[in-house]
């Protein structure tokens, strides 16, 4: 697996594999998060993905310390916005 400072060099790149990359190494951490939140499997793998777009779109600019806490801080918010989207109904 990569270090955290390549895959943010990936992203910073613009290399599509930054994505494949994240993934690999933080897949199951996101989705434990997601899946904590989230009683839907869909409902939580959806944000996941959601979350891997979001990290694309925002490095650049931003250049996270730790890529395992930026990650999961954008999982969390997506996961917590779908819960409530889904309680509201």
């Amino acid at each position: 697996m990569l270090d955290d400072s390549v895959i943010i060099g990936l992203f910073w790149s613009r290399d599509p594999e930054a994505i494949s990359e994240t993934a690999k190494k933080y897949d199951p951490y996101c989705r434990k998060i997601a899946g904590n939140i989230l009683p839907d499997p869909g409902d939580a793998e959806e944000c996941v993905n959601d979350s891997y777009l979001k990290t694309w779109n925002s490095i650049p600019p931003n250049r996270p310390e730790v890529l395992r806490t930026y990650l999961g801080k954008i999982v969390r918010r997506f996961s917590i916005d779908r819960w409530r989207r889904n309680g509201a109904q």
